[in-house]
């Protein structure tokens, strides 16, 4: 299910990549359309809406790319991330200049309907699998520079979160263990390193794979590209000496078999390198 009660992002994570989205909009002129269009003094009324039904996220990056362009604006944030919208909905109010409404808003929505549409989506493929105990969790395929958005955005809609990145988990891969010379020697090579609190996962895509990974001593096995009815049986091989992962193409039409097998996550890379937009929508009204 969604989940509103998320602490919000570090603003010294938030502030830095809308601050560079503004400056890619704005480039060296600022926004010349509004500013020869719109005489400085006039005022206006503005509020984000649902167009679509979804699961918002991204209030604090649509929030601060408005305070960035004008800190007297009068921002009245109506949801909270994690919340439930239906078409017609309202996210938030402006009040304030109409000239720094409309050169925040791009940015503004940008941030906010793409980490929405995450979240819708990982909303989707949680209930999904509800009945089960399998979690729906993200991957590092993510927008280079979003990581911290998109995988908030997953635990909004929520998700889980994979690893943030090569230095905060060990996962050991396909690659790596054609370079290291097999499985077992790939995990004791990590577990001759790797700090106390490091868990070492290992990536399998045979049974017999699963046992010595399982042998040499893996906490987590990714069981990669495995039909249901041997995800069920790695299932029952581990006999939950390790925590079970499967990935591999999985979309809305095969979550649920994968998720009755047993397994314990389900890694869904495309939430956050392919999800569709939220569509939302800034409708101004003239103030005196």
């Amino acid at each position: 299910m969604p989940h509103s009660n998320l602490p919000p992002m570090p603003r010294l994570i938030v502030e830095p990549a809308v601050r560079r989205a503004l400056e890619e909009d704005l480039g060296r002129a600022g926004d010349i359309t509004t500013d020869y269009v719109v005489p400085e003094d006039v005022r206006a009324q503005a509020r984000i809406a649902a167009r679509k039904p979804g699961v918002v996220a991204g209030l604090d990056a649509a929030r601060t790319a408005f305070r960035l362009v004008d800190p007297d604006l009068m921002i009245g944030i109506e949801r909270r991330d994690g919340d439930r919208l239906e078409p017609g909905d309202t996210i938030c109010h402006l009040d304030g200049k109409a000239r720094s409404i409309l050169t925040g808003e791009r940015v503004a929505l940008n941030f906010l309907g793409h980490m929405s549409g995450i979240a819708s989506e990982a909303a989707k493929m949680s209930a999904l699998i509800a009945h089960t105990k399998a979690r729906v969790t993200c991957t590092r395929k993510t927008t280079p520079g979003l990581r911290a958005f998109e995988k908030h955005a997953v635990r909004c809609g929520g998700g889980s979160n994979h690893r943030f990145g090569l230095d905060d988990g060990l996962l050991i891969k396909d690659n790596h263990i054609a370079v290291a010379g097999g499985v077992t020697a790939a995990i004791q090579a990590a577990k001759a390193q790797a700090g106390h609190m490091v868990k070492i996962e290992c990536e399998v895509d045979t049974l017999d794979q699963l046992r010595e990974a399982l042998d040499a001593g893996a906490e987590a096995i990714l069981l990669d590209n495995m039909a249901p009815a041997t995800l069920a049986e790695a299932v029952e091989i581990n006999d939950g000496r390790a925590v079970l992962e499967a990935s591999g193409g999985i979309t809305a039409d095969t979550i649920v078999g994968v998720a009755e097998s047993g397994v314990d996550l389900i890694s869904v890379g495309w939430l956050t390198h392919s999800a569709p937009s939220l569509d939302l929508g800034l409708d101004i009204d003239f103030g005196d």
